[in-house]
């Protein structure tokens, strides 16, 4: 995907009018801009989710209600964009929709919910900036993907993978000293039940398991996703199908756990807001922009910009929400901060490599059937 990115980007630049310059510097700043607001539409998500669930709302039905919502956000690009790709999937297909649905809907966001309602804001998006760790070392684990230790990015890949991994155990298992800070919190009066002693530490590891369960969900869910991509092409209807299929399996369990009409009962409040912000801004307009920027710039790109959500986040969790500030957790923040851009790096280098290895295979099978012809006209 990188080396499609790069191959579509250079007529734009290579332009001799102004045009070309001008779309190439547009592009340059509309890209990161995009990234930024990206990671907006996910702090205020996480946000609005958190005061969702601590309000009493069921993770299976802002699930349900999200990507049904989610749906029919995508399904107008679905019909604008892919409109003579649109047909009915095959048993096949469906099977591969489904699967997608189960890992990226319902593993990975329920146990993210779950995770979220136990713990704290800031505490869940750390686990988020650990999805990209994730996935690479299950991809490892699958032979999916390799890890080359003699040359410099897998080197550097590994250390982040160690630095994140050495920074999660820091956040989870140091507390340390609470810190002051300059700014007001609680500003939003949101009253979380207060636990502490046995019943904290138990919602806390309960919590971490979830979270933990939910990155490994997220981590199949985009090994899944490469599969998916191949046997089902068209991503805006995949996406919109995914959606339906994720929204009715979350309905059926979360009959089966909470039946009761109450659960399932949307009003004009914070619940109905969070519903359909999420499933129009994150599953809607942040699918657009994240599409957008791999196509450009590849799939490193948008990851890139995941520390500011973590950091902003634990500005806002504090100001809003009033959670506390440990400097076991500005610590633990800091390694995994440091060991993501590392692992991203190496991971950059070696998507480089692998590009520019394949141009230079195609240009010598070029060569090759160049020299093929002339050597055929000189025997006729």
């Amino acid at each position: 995907m990188a080396d499609e990115a790069a191959g579509e980007s250079r007529p734009n630049g290579s332009g001799g009018g102004g045009g070309g310059r001008t779309a190439s510097v547009a592009e340059t700043l509309m890209l990161p801009a995009s990234m930024v607001l990206v990671q907006l539409f996910s702090i205020v998500l996480v946000l609005l989710s958190k005061l969702a669930l601590s309000t009493g709302m069921r993770p299976f039905a802002l699930l349900a209600y999200r990507n049904l919502v989610g749906a029919v956000a995508v399904a107008p690009l679905a019909f604008i964009f892919e409109r003579k790709k649109g047909k009915i999937p095959s048993i096949v297909e469906w099977c591969w929709i489904s699967l997608n649905a189960t890992f990226g809907v319902i593993l990975s966001m329920g146990m993210y919910y779950y995770g979220l309602r136990s713990t704290s804001a800031t505490y869940s998006v750390i686990f988020l900036n650990l999805i990209p760790i994730v996935t690479s070392v299950i991809a490892i684990i699958l032979r999916a993907e390799k890890l080359v230790l003699t040359n410099w990015p897998g080197k550097v890949k590994l250390f982040g993978i160690i630095t994140c991994v050495g920074g999660t155990m820091i956040v989870s298992l140091y507390k340390g000293k609470l810190l002051n800070h300059p700014w007001p919190t609680h500003l939003l009066k949101f009253h979380n039940q207060k636990v502490s002693g046995p019943a904290y530490h138990r919602n806390m590891l309960a919590g971490t398991l979830f979270l933990c369960g939910s990155c490994l969900g997220y981590a199949f869910w985009f090994i899944i996703q490469v599969r998916l991509a191949k046997v089902f092409p068209s991503r805006y209807w995949a996406t919109t199908l995914t959606c339906l299929s994720g929204s009715l399996q979350a309905f059926v369990i979360g009959i089966l756990i909470n039946p009761t009409k109450s659960a399932w009962t949307l009003k004009w409040d914070l619940q109905l807001l969070t519903v359909v912000y999420s499933g129009v801004f994150n599953t809607g307009v942040s699918f657009v922009l994240m599409s957008w920027a791999v196509k450009h710039r590849g799939p490193i790109y948008p990851s890139m910009f995941n520390s500011l959500a973590l950091i902003a986040m634990v500005i806002m969790d504090s100001v809003l929400l009033g959670t506390s500030i440990f400097l076991g957790s500005i610590l633990g923040t800091s390694f995994i901060i440091v060991g993501l851009y590392a692992f991203l790096l190496g991971k950059g280098k070696e998507l480089n490599q692998a590009a520019m290895e394949q141009n230079t295979d195609h240009k010598q099978d070029d060569m090759d059937r160049t020299e093929q012809g002339r050597d055929e006209i000189c025997i006729a």
